[in-house]
């Protein structure tokens, strides 16, 4: 597979190329504006994105979707989720036949709930879908720093297909074939990384965001369970991983726009500001309305949608998070201790 094509020339986008042409592979980077696609090749810079990282001659910017995906036998997906679905109509007559299809897009559509692997095999029947996720700053990625991600898909040898064209010693990939799992986990995290911004932008500590961050997991978890992803993937690169890094550092624009909006901005102003889509703003709609859909409790993930939607006032969010009526920390029923019995009897021996 000597040649490839990522089609998004996001800060994500521009680093997946760069690992791919560190691998001897010639890659064509599509950018949706002529002009940055121009300036890229002109100054051998993603000013607008990762303006310190020089790219190699082996990535080859371009504004035409047909130039990009003529003749690749593998195409890298890395556009907003609200594009998804507006890309792959144009992608679909250009193809090669069988040409697989890697996504490295995090969030769901809101209305249909659909995953994006589940959206590509709507749009793109016959075309071997896999899906790249995990913790991984685009920053870091492009100075070459250790990074892991996972490779899923419903067809393990297309999972170990994209881990053999991405693998190199700064970028490790595993294989995961729970896809479901995968893509919830690299999707909601980013709804909890808005609210650990948010626990900063209010002058809370460690506490908060610790406290934050374990229940948001078990709430993710609960709702992947639900779709039926096996829950010991939430443990894993896609799941606690990704949550680690989305929710601890400034370089997760998540994390950043919940900052702005503990501050007191508003998503409106926050976007403009950042000029780049904040995934995790539709993630939460399209999570909040599958909580609901399906009686699954995420309560973080509701007042993050009441804070986003609803004009709540943050501080009160907090409060009735704080405020909710006890409960055990473990999923399963507790053993009572108003009985002499083991508390271990339940067990099978």
């Amino acid at each position: 597979m000597k040649q490839t094509a990522v089609i998004g020339a996001g800060s994500w986008g521009t680093a997946l190329a760069l690992v791919l042409a560190d691998n001897g592979l010639e890659v064509d980077l599509w950018a949706r504006s002529e002009k940055q696609a121009e300036a890229m090749h002109s100054s051998r810079r993603n000013m607008r994105y990762l303006p310190g990282v020089e790219l190699p001659e082996q990535i080859k910017p371009t504004a035409s979707l047909e130039t990009a995906v003529k003749d690749k036998d593998m195409i890298v997906l890395v556009v907003p989720t609200k594009a998804v679905r507006e890309v792959l109509p144009a992608l679909r007559p250009l193809l090669k036949e069988g040409a697989v299809i890697a996504h490295a897009s995090k969030g769901i559509e809101p209305e249909t709930h659909l995953r994006v692997s589940e959206v590509i095999a709507e749009e793109l029947p016959g075309h071997p879908v896999a899906c790249l996720s995990g913790p991984s700053h685009a920053e870091e990625v492009c100075k070459r720093q250790p990074t892991t991600v996972t490779s899923s898909s419903l067809h393990m040898e297309t999972a170990e297909l994209v881990q053999d064209v991405f693998m190199n010693t700064y970028f490790r990939v595993y294989t995961n074939p729970d896809l479901t799992g995968v893509e919830i986990g690299g999707s909601l995290k980013n709804i909890i990384a808005i609210g650990s911004g948010m626990t900063s932008g209010l002058g809370f500590g460690d506490n908060a965001r610790a406290a934050l961050m374990t229940r948001g997991l078990a709430e993710i978890s609960r709702l992947g369970v639900k779709l039926g992803a096996d829950p010991l993937t939430f443990s894993g690169l896609s799941g606690l991983g990704d949550l680690i890094v989305t929710c601890t550092s400034y370089h997760s624009r998540n994390w950043r726009a919940g900052n702005m909006i503990g501050k007191g901005m508003t998503i409106n102003q926050v976007e403009t500001e950042m000029g780049m889509v904040v995934e995790g703003v539709r993630t939460t709609k399209a999570a909040q309305q599958l909580a609901e859909k399906l009686d699954v409790e995420m309560p973080i993930t509701s007042e993050l949608y009441a804070v986003l939607f609803e004009n709540k006032d943050v501080e009160e969010a907090v409060e009735a998070l704080m405020g909710r009526v006890k409960k055990h920390e473990m999923e399963a029923p507790a053993v009572s201790r108003n009985t002499n019995r083991d508390p271990l009897d339940h067990f099978e021996p």
